[in-house]
């Protein structure tokens, strides 16, 4: 199942906004030399891959740690390991 940000950013023709990034010359030289190498038509679009990348690899673990800290909390105030270790497998299923 998808979250619902997973949802949103699936949709093609969702609103953008025009940024401005101050980033070294010869970063962008090597995104040019780069993007072709890993299928992609310009230096923005590989930006905007990396970043999208490394987001939802912050997302994710920032997920985790909050499942991580209420599995803790429950387990505090008495919920079974093995309830938490079920409930979390039904969730992940």
């Amino acid at each position: 199942m998808l979250s619902e940000t997973l949802k949103k950013r699936l949709v093609k023709d969702r609103p953008a906004t025009s940024i401005t990034l101050r980033i070294p010359v010869d970063v962008v030289e090597s995104l040019k030399a780069i993007a072709p190498h890993k299928g992609y038509s310009g230096y923005q679009t590989l930006l905007k891959a990396y970043i999208s990348e490394g987001l939802r690899r912050d997302e994710a673990a920032f997920s985790t740690d909050q499942i991580e800290r209420l599995a803790r909390a429950l387990q505090k105030r008495g919920v079974s390991k093995k309830v938490l270790d079920d409930a979390l497998r039904d969730a992940a299923a």
